[in-house]
C-alpha cells in the first residue's frame, strides 16, 4: 500500500485539513483559551466580477480565509499522507 501514493490523495487530504481546520477555528473563536486558532487573514476579490453576455451572466469571485487552525490542519494532513 505504501507504493500507491499519488497527488490526488494528497490534494484530498489537504482540502480536508483546510475544511476541518477552518471549522475548528470558527468553533473555537468564542472560547477564551482557544480563540487564537481563529486568528488569520482573508484575501481575494472584495466584489465579484460580473460578465454579462446578453443571454448568460457569469459571476466570478474568490475569497480565501487562512487561519492558524487551517494551517495546523494542512500540516496534519501532510503528516497523515506520509504515514499512509
Amino acid at each position: 500500500m505504501k507504493g500507491s501514493k499519488n497527488g490526488w490523495t494528497l490534494l484530498l487530504l489537504i482540502l480536508a485539513g483546510v475544511v476541518l481546520g477552518g471549522f475548528i477555528g470558527n468553533m473555537a473563536a468564542n472560547v477564551p483559551g482557544l480563540s487564537w486558532l481563529n486568528y488569520g487573514q482573508s484575501f481575494g476579490l472584495e466584489e465579484p466580477i460580473v460578465l454579462s453576455l446578453g443571454l448568460i451572466v457569469l459571476t466570478f469571485g474568490l475569497s480565501i480565509q487562512i487561519t492558524l487552525a487551517s494551517i495546523i490542519g494542512i500540516v496534519l494532513a501532510i503528516l497523515i499522507y506520509r504515514w499512509i
